[in-house]
């Protein structure tokens, strides 16, 4: 599956919704293994992979399998992201929404957001890439009733659905569906859609301020620039892998792999506040990591594998990054992994 990622203020908002109904939140950063610290950073994203982990374990701590539908009513109409703010200050809803879709990987890179249009109505499709079997029913909840929270206050209460589909299955119970949608709904479908009256499309924006749109606009298409170069990091890390297979992971061939020059890839990393020799570094240190703790692989495999030609290198390398020698930091793992597994003996009830 494609390494896709959400703007992290999706869950925090979720999270701070789950602290109002006494959740225990402390079981859920553990499950998707966050903390609190990274929200304080505008630009943080979460893996979409961890978004099955996150709700499982909301549902299984709330007992509630409504709790998507539950969450989404508690969360906030606006969250005072840019695209928000670029939909807000256009002059009519359809403008605001056809602009915000341009830049719809702001908030999520896991989903597409189609707009169609016929005579009559407009069908707002909403499509989990890479997901199978209608994706998570509580995201999918949670994504469509914030949605529809946030068309109707910015058209001051005058957006209705006529029809929305769900791409999950019905579940036994629709009563909590037909309180929050109150219209004609179905479920098991392809994707996600939303149906509205076209004429909506032209209701005026409260908030339209042209001067500030343009602001709005800047903002995003460099935000959109930023999100881009953090992918050329995942990129280069990526190729980085691939290229230790055979020994030879030098800037020069991964320029070439991306379509670009090695003098230009060294500037666009620079921007990004890393070097090409930093990211080889790091990922050497992490497989080497995983490698000691997790495998019975010897030390000069391990050399080989992080590619490196001699083992007085690797020694000093991982010494270097890590304070420690290999076996040492190999000797550590097995110890921490032996008091782990003596702790949960200790708690098993004897038969």
């Amino acid at each position: 599956m494609a390494d896709f990622k959400d703007a992290g203020v999706m869950l925090k908002l979720a999270i701070m919704a789950l602290e109002k109904q006494g959740i225990d939140t402390e079981q859920v950063y553990k499950s998707i293994n966050i903390q609190k610290p990274q929200w304080q950073d505008p630009t943080w994203r979460t893996p979409h992979n961890g978004q099955t982990k996150f709700w499982e374990t909301v549902e299984t701590l709330s007992g509630d399998p409504f709790i998507g539908l539950h969450l989404g009513e508690h969360m906030p109409v606006f969250r005072g992201q840019v695209v928000e703010y670029l939909f807000l200050s256009s002059p009519t809803f359809g403008e605001g929404l056809r602009r915000a879709l341009g830049y719809q990987r702001l908030l999520t890179d896991a989903m597409s957001f189609v707009v169609n249009e016929d005579d009559h109505t407009v069908t707002l499709q909403i499509k989990m890439n890479g997901s199978e079997n209608g994706g998570i029913r509580q995201l999918n909840d949670c994504l469509l009733l914030n949605i529809l929270k946030f068309f109707k206050w910015a058209t001051d209460g005058k957006f209705h659905p006529v029809n929305i589909k769900f791409a999950h299955p019905r579940p036994e119970s629709v009563t909590e569906y037909l309180r929050f949608f109150a219209c004609p709904m179905s479920f098991d479908n392809v994707i996600n859609t939303i149906e509205f009256e076209k004429e909506l499309l032209d209701t005026p924006s409260l908030h339209a301020e042209p001067d500030l749109l343009k602001l709005h606009e800047q903002c995003a298409h460099d935000q959109m620039q930023r999100i881009e170069r953090q992918d050329l990091v995942s990129q280069v890390r990526q190729l980085i892998g691939e290229m230790l297979d055979d020994g030879n992971a030098n800037i020069e061939r991964i320029a070439q792999r991306i379509g670009m020059s090695s003098r230009h890839l060294r500037r666009l990393l620079d921007e990004q506040g890393t070097s090409f020799n930093q990211l080889l570094a790091g990922y050497r240190f992490q497989l080497a990591k995983r490698l000691l703790a997790d495998t019975k692989e010897t030390i000069e495999e391990i050399v080989f594998l992080t590619g490196f030609s001699e083992p007085s290198t690797f020694y000093r390398a991982f010494k270097r990054w890590s304070g420690q020698t290999p076996l040492a930091y190999r000797n550590d793992a097995k110890a921490k992994l032996k008091d782990i597994a003596d702790a949960q003996s200790s708690h098993v009830e004897p038969a």
